[in-house]
């Protein structure tokens, strides 16, 4: 029988972050933001432009290709409001929900969506508290033009827009790779990059295999439960084509580094990961949750930007760089004014080989 593994204090995953370190808006241009370097023998206080300098020819960055949708809408239920969170693409018409105020929902209901009155959903049912599977009909055409005239930007929490997103936001929430429209969050550390960077890096001999993971909406649900480990994951989908594994695989079996760019590539990539490391194609869910404790195989380094304390996305760099390494890393940050969440600055993190 197998044993199960101790809990997973949230509050040992807990800092004070000064409020005025929260990014409001983006640096311009993208690439001038600063990268805090996390090696096992230490820090280096450094920037996104370094990045070519930092890796090697046959090094292989993985880049997330996902799109974000104007996935917020607000609707109504006859006289009752209700704020949607698209959250998953199921199939043709029919989409997973994150709905504000879900209680006044029931199956068999229909809502309107304000701004796009000809766009109707129809309730399937209230899977699990504060969530609704919505069926929009066959017409997919109907709701990508309901969505760009009704939708807005899914800004995270802690960017203050009480106008609600603005103009510069559509763009500057999306990355230079976003291609696949389904995601109602952007792969924040791609949003650093710029043609001159990837110019730079091709010339440096890096070479860069994109896949595919359309973030949720759950990445912007807060941990609940004191012990980290009894949280759930929404599923997610994504996709690593047979030709991007292989390419993977051909550049480890060569010397190569994998370089996942946000925690999004790197838990595609833990997902698809067979035992001896190498990368297998992979279509479908996963609900992959990155604890201290994992042991990683797929990739040597990741850069990603700084997270909220207390959050998943924080364990999961403390897994992958490990704990006591990451919270001197995350000290120095705010002793330094390094900005921090999705507008803000960046890291690299070095994988730890023992991580605890």
């Amino acid at each position: 029988m197998l044993s199960q593994p101790p809990p997973l204090r949230l509050d040992d995953y807990d800092f004070v972050l000064p409020e005025h370190l929260i990014a409001q808006a983006p640096i311009r241009p993208r690439d001038a933001a600063r990268m805090l370097v996390v090696r096992p023998d230490g820090l280096e206080d450094r920037g996104v432009r370094d990045l070519p300098a930092l890796l090697g020819p046959g090094d292989v960055m993985v880049v997330n290709d996902t799109r974000v949708i104007p996935a917020r809408l607000h609707a109504r239920r006859g006289q009752a409001r209700v704020e949607i969170m698209l959250n998953r693409h199921e199939e043709a018409g029919i989409w997973h929900a994150l709905i504000r105020n879900a209680r006044r929902l029931k199956a068999g209901d229909e809502i309107a969506i304000e701004g796009a009155e000809d766009c109707i959903a129809r309730v399937l049912d209230t899977p699990e508290g504060g969530a609704a599977r919505l069926d929009f009909g066959p017409d997919q055409a109907r709701l990508a033009a309901a969505l760009e005239k009704a939708g807005e930007v899914p800004l995270p929490p802690y960017i203050s827009r009480p106008e609600g997103p603005t103009t510069e936001d559509s763009s500057d929430y999306q990355t230079i790779f976003a291609r696949r429209p389904g995601a109602v969050a952007a792969p924040t550390a791609s949003l650093h990059f710029t043609e001159a960077l990837l110019a730079a890096l091709d010339a440096r001999g890096v070479k860069r295999v994109t896949v595919t993971l359309h973030v949720g909406a759950g990445t912007f649900l807060p941990v609940r439960t004191d012990d980290a480990r009894a949280h759930k994951l929404h599923e997610e989908w994504g996709e690593i084509t047979p030709d991007a594994a292989a390419q993977l695989n051909a550049a480890r079996a060569t010397g190569g580094r994998i370089i996942a760019i946000g925690t999004t590539a790197l838990r595609l990539l833990e997902s698809a990961v067979r035992p001896d490391g190498t990368i297998e194609s992979f279509r479908g869910l996963t609900d992959l949750y990155l604890l201290p404790g994992h042991e990683f195989r797929s990739a040597d380094a990741l850069m990603t930007n700084f997270h909220l304390p207390r959050s998943t996305l924080f364990m999961l760099v403390c897994a992958f760089a490990g704990d006591q390494r990451m919270r001197g890393a995350y000290a120095h940050a705010i002793a330094q004014h390094y900005r921090f969440y999705s507008y803000g600055d960046s890291s690299l993190l070095f994988r730890a080989e023992e991580t605890a």
